[in-house]
């Protein structure tokens, strides 16, 4: 079985090794990866990757269509014969691992364990920051284990998916959370699935991009989510910018919206013997070792420059004193989420 995970990523060399070794440990076949005009080294990371046959390395470092980066990066990889050859696909995030509940904790048994499915929504949990400030060189599930609740009323953003489905034709295109351009001869064949196994809906095969908030949904598998770190690395996230919406910019109210740090959530961590084997290969890698190492020297540059100037410093600041996100009561939740769905730039897109 072939499954390849499609990645995105711009100066994130200092994650790339460990979320590799997870996603090996946890059945993925071959990444195809998007670097983005990198600084700290991430693209030639991603070339000695390619020399070792791990991943299929395509640079997008633009000119980029209306879409943004990241449309624009699933463009190129639609064309790529990892893609095209593969059985089953995923587009992933650099801050997203995939976290399966059946058999020995991989896709395969994930795939196995739901044999008439041919999209299966692995939805986010949301892992917040919950006071750590300084960036370290761990793995990032090893790091943040406190979470969202399972059951969430909001916000809706939560209860977003990513999609593994089947590369059987019924969609052409990758997209950010849902596979895109259906054929709309083949959609009567297909077979969507939550993280709980429980069938879901028309609306789900060409146009949905959040599960059905306020159940539970992570019963087979789930995907953590941290999307904001140390706050250290929120501060070079920012910087960053956004891979979709590039002309957003990341402050207060992206981090208290995803800083959940209600549940313990180790689950992860049953993989970790498998995913330290993986690293333990690439350590011995001695050209990946260097690249891993400049990319934390020029993080730690990085930051520097940025608490040299007051925007950025004054972030840093608010960080500091803001407590964790707090669960709003169902009622509230219904009307906060009807007047968002109001707003256009909140709709789901096909």
């Amino acid at each position: 079985m072939k499954i390849t995970a499609v990645l995105c990523v711009r100066n994130e060399g200092a994650f790339v090794l460990d979320w590799l070794a997870h996603h090996l440990a946890c059945g993925v076949s071959h990444v195809v990866a998007l670097s983005n005009d990198c600084q700290d080294g991430t693209d030639l990371m991603l070339d000695r990757l390619a020399q070792r046959g791990l991943v299929t390395h395509i640079r997008n470092d633009g000119p980029h269509d209306k879409g943004g980066i990241q449309f624009s990066g699933l463009k190129l990889a639609d064309r790529a014969p990892a893609v095209q050859q593969a059985d089953w696909l995923l587009a992933l995030d650099i801050d997203e691992f995939v976290n399966v509940h059946v058999g020995a904790r991989t896709l395969p048994d994930l795939i196995a364990a739901l044999p008439g499915a041919t999209a299966i929504t692995l939805t986010w949990r949301l892992f917040g920051n919950c006071g750590v400030t300084r960036f370290e060189d761990r793995p990032i599930p090893q790091q943040f284990t406190r979470a969202a609740p399972e059951i969430m009323h909001w916000p809706w953003r939560a209860a977003m998916f990513k999609t593994l489905y089947r590369n059987d034709g019924t969609y052409a295109k990758l997209g950010v959370h849902r596979p895109r351009s259906p054929d709309k001869a083949r959609l009567d064949q297909a077979r969507w699935v939550d993280g709980n196994g429980a069938p879901l809906g028309a609306d789900f095969l060409t146009r949905r991009i959040f599960s059905n908030y306020g159940r539970p949904m992570y019963g087979l598998a789930q995907l953590n989510h941290y999307p904001l770190g140390a706050m250290e690395s929120y501060l070079l996230k920012v910087d960053r910018g956004r891979a979709v919406h590039s002309d957003q910019l990341l402050g207060m109210d992206y981090w208290t919206e995803r800083n959940w740090c209600v549940d313990e959530d180790k689950s992860i961590l049953a993989l970790d013997q498998a995913t330290a084997q993986h690293r333990a290969d690439l350590a011995d890698d001695a050209v990946l070792q260097d690249l891993h190492a400049a990319a934390l020297r020029w993080r730690q540059a990085r930051f520097d420059s940025l608490m040299a100037q007051e925007p950025y410093r004054a972030l840093f600041a608010r960080l500091l004193m803001t407590p964790p996100a707090r669960p709003i009561t169902p009622a509230a939740a219904r009307f906060l989420t009807k007047q968002a769905l109001r707003d256009p730039d909140n709709q789901d897109k096909t």
